[in-house]
Parts: structure tokens; C-alpha cells; sequence
């Protein structure tokens, strides 16, 4: 009794081949579909909230410890000033100031900085003269730039801590 059986199925290799080429498949076309865009500037505008909350607590703390409390001081190169509409010791809401916290500003950097007291546009939120917004430039210039910002606001007190803004929802961004 000599019965020969043919072979059924798929090999291993022929298996490992296919999953292969449909985990191509999937990493090609799964950026098509997902957009991580508004998650990355979700991500970026908390680090830049961080920053802003780190670079104001050590103004603050330079503030604290120097007799008689200085005008100015100097962080990260960039020339600090204290906020004179309360005295509260913690940094006045401008462009030295963003500096200071490590944010990149500058035509072409990371952010765009609407200065205090910009008046809203079309494509940018209106800041009050005691705030600054930063808005990622990836979105700057487009209506986006509208709900997808972070706010630093001065203290309202003296003895009051400023107000950086949370950052957008997803769908904001």
C-alpha cells in the first residue's frame, strides 16, 4: 500500500511572506488615513506650556531672592522684564519673555508670537496687554490659528501666580 498524499496548505515562509507584504501595505497607507498632525501640536503646545510655567516660576524665584527686587533680569540670554501693572516678582508678557522660555519665535521657528494687545484677525486670537499667545506656526496663517494657541497671562495680584491657558482639543488643533 503505497498512497501518496499531496501537501496541503501554505508553507511557513509563504505565510511570513504575506504578513510581510500586508505590514507594507498597512504602513503606507495608515498616514493616509490618520492625521497626527493635531496631535503633535497638541504635544508641542504643552511643552510649550511647561516652559512658560518652568521660565516664570524661576523669574519668580530670581525675583524672590534679590534686594531690592530688580526691574530686569537676564534668562537663556534674553532680557526678562517683571511685570509692573501688580508687582507680583513673576515676568511681564512679552517677546523676551518667550524667549526666555526656550520658544523659538523667530521667522521661521516653531511658534508665532502675538504680541499683547493684538487685535484678533482672521487667523489669530486678540491678546489683552497683560498677555501674550503662541500659536504653533504650523497652523499660523490658516483659521486654525484661532483656536489652537496657548495664553500667558500676568498675575492679577499680588500675590497671584499668572495664568498659562490648556492646551486645545484635538479638534481645535
Amino acid at each position: 500500500m503505497n498512497t501518496s498524499s499531496k501537501q496541503q496548505g501554505f508553507t511557513l515562509i509563504e505565510l511570513i511572506v504575506v504578513i510581510v507584504i500586508l505590514g507594507i501595505l498597512a504602513a503606507t497607507a495608515l498616514p493616509k488615513f490618520a492625521d497626527f498632525g493635531s496631535d503633535a501640536r497638541i504635544a508641542s503646545l504643552n511643552a510649550a506650556r511647561g516652559s512658560i510655567s518652568a521660565a516664570a516660576a524661576m523669574a519668580h524665584g530670581k525675583y524672590l531672592v534679590t534686594t531690592p527686587p530688580p526691574a530686569t533680569t537676564t534668562m537663556e540670554g534674553a532680557t526678562v522684564t517683571f511685570a509692573t501693572v501688580v508687582a507680583s516678582g513673576y515676568p511681564k508678557a512679552d517677546a523676551g519673555f518667550a524667549t526666555a522660555s526656550g520658544l523659538n519665535t523667530a521667522v521661521g521657528g516653531d511658534y508665532t508670537l502675538i504680541a499683547p494687545g493684538a487685535a484678533a484677525t482672521a487667523n489669530s486670537p486678540a491678546t489683552t496687554a497683560t498677555e501674550f499667545a503662541i500659536i504653533p506656526n504650523s497652523v499660523a496663517g490658516t483659521t486654525k490659528g484661532l483656536t489652537c494657541f496657548i495664553k500667558y497671562t500676568e498675575p492679577t495680584s499680588v500675590t497671584g501666580a499668572p495664568s498659562i491657558s490648556a492646551a486645545p482639543s484635538a479638534a481645535s488643533c
